[in-house]
């Protein structure tokens, strides 16, 4: 994909309505559900599959539980991943999935790991725990 300089003629001025919020272009829809530091990192580790809570704590060793807590909570509210909860008291098995939307964000979330990876080599390290 070649950048245009001369965006306007490809991407007109429009206003998006979308879940009661208005955004300025579709990226800034797709940002909105998968933006920020952590909701693309708690995707790809589900792109393999379901995970318990725990599996994904470990998985992403620098994320606070109330703030996967909270990711989880509303990647589930916008419908890409789905919650289970196999037991009716503690502890509670849980696991979390992609649906069949979220599964959509795979392509993405693997050309954007894969773009991660490229920066590695060229400007960082990998560093094993």
């Amino acid at each position: 994909m070649v950048f245009n300089r001369n965006m306007e003629n490809n991407h007109p001025k429009r206003l998006i309505k979308y879940n009661d919020k208005l955004f300025s272009c579709s990226t800034s829809v797709a940002m909105e559900l998968i933006g920020g530091k952590w909701k693309s990192v708690i995707l790809i580790y589900l792109t393999d599959g379901k995970k318990r809570y725990n599996e994904l704590r470990k998985l992403i060793s620098t994320i606070t539980e109330r703030t996967l807590s909270l990711q989880l909570k509303q990647l589930e509210k916008d419908g890409l991943i789905t919650r289970t909860v196999y037991t009716k008291k503690p502890p509670l098995k849980v696991e979390y999935e992609l649906t069949e939307f979220g599964k959509t964000l795979t392509p993405v979330l693997n050309a954007i790991a894969s773009w991660g990876m490229e920066i590695i080599k060229e400007k960082g390290e990998v560093i094993e725990q």
